[in-house]
């Protein structure tokens, strides 16, 4: 066993490729285009291509530098299949002593006609998406190393000595050295949250347990445990003393440990320390002096100190030299994945041979921060006054039984029916928008085109008899980069994609500047739609909590005071909409749980000013103004007193794949307004059969009056197809029809 770690090295790097390589093939097996082994060998030569730019960028070739982080769908799924954690309705489709097919892997993930998929939730403070396994007393643990020896073996080949990464402690460790591994690296990020289930001090006592175990294999790769997302507080003294080679701790999100005992002070002398010293969350240039001094503050712990990425990479694009039509000065300021690996090449080079060797390196990265903070438009005095003028009432609306009795008009019936806003985005309106880009299509064709889809939407809700109508929001490439497009302090990239669940990959927004509305954004197409019908459409928003998550946003100044400048940015939309006759307004927040902080401290100043900023852009709404919002994987219990807080009218919230969990939650917390827990899955191709969701809304009407319940799919439909999206409709409609029969009779 080698115990002499690389200098330099990051946590994981994007892995649905620079032209989203994988993304494209995964949907072409899915949609039978593309065998499975025409599938396998796009992969390998997507591995082989990243291996060879991490080379080229840096990372060596034979030192256990470059992680082995691929999956075609998720990492955890991968682990949840390596040790034979399948679902007992899917165990049918496993070969006996063989690999698990990619059928099966991918009908855990989607689903298939007659089962559901595993429940899908976000990965810690994130927005990726990972699979939940399924695991209890009839659970079959079965150690399959099969696919993570073959990718050691195929690096191998082509001369890499890659480093294995997975989710967890794992009984493959002896494989994985036979193949050839010398280090592996075991992703524990759960020991650095207080939000889990079980306490700290509980995940301390497990990681003691496992570690000490894993650590007396005699044949076995030298360990990592990866410990990003926080500081490694409570687990600390647990990994110091067991007997493991290796502890990588977020420098970004946490802080260097202090204040040890000597118990924990001699464990960690004996270990490398691997600093995450360059943030893999975010895409500014590195302060490489202060990431240095960082670095130089481990040394007082081991004389064995290396540098990385806080994070795995997979939640940065591949490379921000690409994006030359940004705003003047500030692809200069942005460092992608590839960046972020010549920074990790610098500061290794650092501690290899001394701050003397890379004084120039960091001179120029001083020079660049400096330089962002002089970019035009960084700071504008009229958005700064603007904030600084708010007083307390701009944040209050009307009390709630004067806003009911103000939208009684609105003549809803019980268990309304409705849709979270997108419908699906069809190749059509996809290459209309990209010809609208190329200059092939004018904006009047533009804009006709998009009015004929609001057209045809409208008549469509029309006729599956939706209460509440949308109007499809065919117009919008993204909820959050659509709003980034039309604000000024944004800028969209040409290429940043980065995975957000499966194939399902997104653009982040920069958010780089103060923000403001130079025009109204969404009011025409609102306006258009409600002129098609007697039924209300919802105007669609996206909230200021959620396009601060779904953005890379700017680092010199608090969230909070970004998030007033977005809400008064909404707030301005939201009242041209009620000018323009639009009586509900939807302001969807699905990142509200996603960016609550992972330690318990955090929490409270977080949920002040999150809530403050969604009251501040829906506060100028009169009562007569309906306002909703949306939640997605929001483990309801956890923020159901911001959620309150919010002061919506009505909430929507991800239940279908979890079979309505979050109604004990809601029934308990005592929570009075309009709630609609999803009935329909959309992250699946299944369609729910009238009887499974009016099982479903059996359980919310158990838990939920009637009065308060709405009736909606889990989240928007842009990612299905229009067959799929009008019979799971129907079904809705159908099932909220006899659930309100039964209702009014009072069965």
């Amino acid at each position: 066993m080698t115990t002499d770690f690389p200098a330099g090295t990051i946590l994981g790097y994007p892995r649905i490729g620079p032209r989203r390589e994988l993304k494209k093939a995964v949907e072409a097996f899915w949609s039978g285009t593309l065998s499975g082994a025409e599938l396998e060998q796009t992969a390998a030569d997507l591995r082989r291509a990243t291996r060879e730019r991490l080379a080229d960028l840096g990372l060596g070739r034979d030192d256990s530098s470059i992680p082995d982080d691929f999956s075609y769908y998720d990492q955890v799924l991968d682990a949840a299949v390596a040790v034979g954690a399948i679902p007992t309705r899917f165990a049918d489709l496993a070969e006996p002593g063989g690999d698990l097919p990619l059928e099966a892997y991918f009908a855990i993930a989607r689903g298939s006609v007659e089962d559901a998929p595993l429940e899908m939730t976000k990965w810690f403070d994130s927005n990726y998406h990972y699979l939940v396994p399924e695991i209890d007393e009839a659970t079959s643990f079965r150690a399959d190393a099969a696919r993570l020896v073959r990718r050691v073996q195929e690096a191998a080949a082509d001369g890499f000595t890659v480093r294995p990464v997975l989710v967890g402690p794992v009984t493959l460790l002896a494989e994985l050295r036979a193949a050839g591994a010398e280090w592996v690296q075991l992703d524990e990020p759960a020991l650095v949250s207080e939000t889990l289930e079980a306490t700290p001090e509980e995940l301390a006592d497990a990681a003691r347990t496992a570690y000490v175990e894993l650590g007396r294999l005699t044949e076995r790769p030298a360990i990592l445990v990866a410990a990003p997302y926080g500081s490694l507080d409570a687990a600390l003294p647990a990994l110091a003393t067991a007997p493991i080679e290796a502890i990588a701790l977020d420098l970004v999100r946490g802080r260097v440990p202090g204040g040890l005992d000597a118990p924990v002070q001699r464990g960690l002398a004996d270990k490398v320390l691997v600093g995450g010293v360059i943030d893999g969350r975010n895409v500014w240039r590195a302060d490489l002096e202060s990431a240095f001094e960082r670095l130089e503050s481990l040394r007082r712990l081991t004389r064995m100190v290396a540098v990385a990425t806080s994070t795995s990479l997979l939640h940065v694009p591949h490379r921000a030299a690409d994006e030359t039509h940004l705003p003047a000065g500030l692809v200069e300021q942005l460092a992608f994945a590839d960046e972020k690996v010549k920074e990790v090449e610098v500061l290794a080079r650092g501690v290899r041979v001394s701050r003397e060797a890379i004084a120039a390196e960091l001179a120029v990265a001083t020079d660049a921060v400096l330089a962002r903070r002089r970019l035009p438009g960084v700071r504008v005095d009229a958005v700064r006054e603007r904030t600084a003028a708010l007083r307390e009432a701009d944040f209050v609306r009307p009390p709630t039984a004067e806003r009911e009795e103000a939208q009684e008009d609105l003549a809803l019936p019980p268990l309304p029916t409705t849709t979270i806003g997108s419908f699906p985005q069809t190749a059509d309106l996809r290459r209309a928008r990209a010809r609208l880009s190329r200059g092939e299509l004018t904006e009047a064709d533009y804009d006709q085109a998009m009015r004929e889809e609001i057209a045809r939407v409208i008549r469509l809700q029309e006729e599956l008899g939706l209460d509440v109508l949308v109007h499809g929001e065919p117009e919008r490439n993204d909820m959050v980069q659509y709003f980034a497009e039309h604000l000024d302090g944004f800028a969209v990239t040409q290429g940043g994609w980065v995975q957000s669940y499966g194939s399902r990959c997104t653009r982040p927004s920069i958010l780089w500047g103060d923000v403001s509305r130079p025009a109204p954004i969404t009011v025409d197409w609102a306006a258009y739609a409600q002129s098609l019908t007697a039924k209300p459409v919802k105007g669609m928003l996206t909230g200021p909590v959620t396009i601060l998550a779904w953005s890379f946003v700017r680092d010199d100044q608090s969230l909070g005071e970004t998030a007033d400048q977005v809400a008064l940015a909404l707030r301005d939309e939201i009242a041209d909409l009620e000018a323009a006759g639009i009586r509900i307004v939807q302001v969807d927040e699905p990142a509200l749980r996603e960016l609550l902080p992972l330690k318990r401290r955090d929490q409270p100043g977080y949920l002040e000013w999150s809530v403050d900023a969604f009251r501040l852009a829906t506060a100028g709404a009169g009562p007569r103004t309906q306002i909703h919002t949306h939640l997605c994987y929001s483990e309801f219990g956890a923020v159901i007193g911001a959620i309150g807080g919010l002061d919506a009218d009505v909430t929507s919230i991800e239940a279908a794949r979890s079979r309505m969990e979050v109604v004990a939650d809601i029934a308990a917390s005592g929570f009075a307004r309009g709630i609609g827990p999803g009935v329909y899955d959309i992250h699946s191709p299944r369609v729910p059969s009238v009887e499974e969701v009016e099982g479903l809304l059996d359980t919310a009407l158990a838990a939920i009056p009637p009065r308060q319940l709405w009736v909606n799919p889990d989240c928007g439909l842009k990612t299905r197809g229009y067959p799929e999206t009008i019979e799971s409709l129907r079904n809705i409609v159908a099932a909220a029809h006899a659930a309100r029969d039964r209702v009014t009779a009072g069965v």
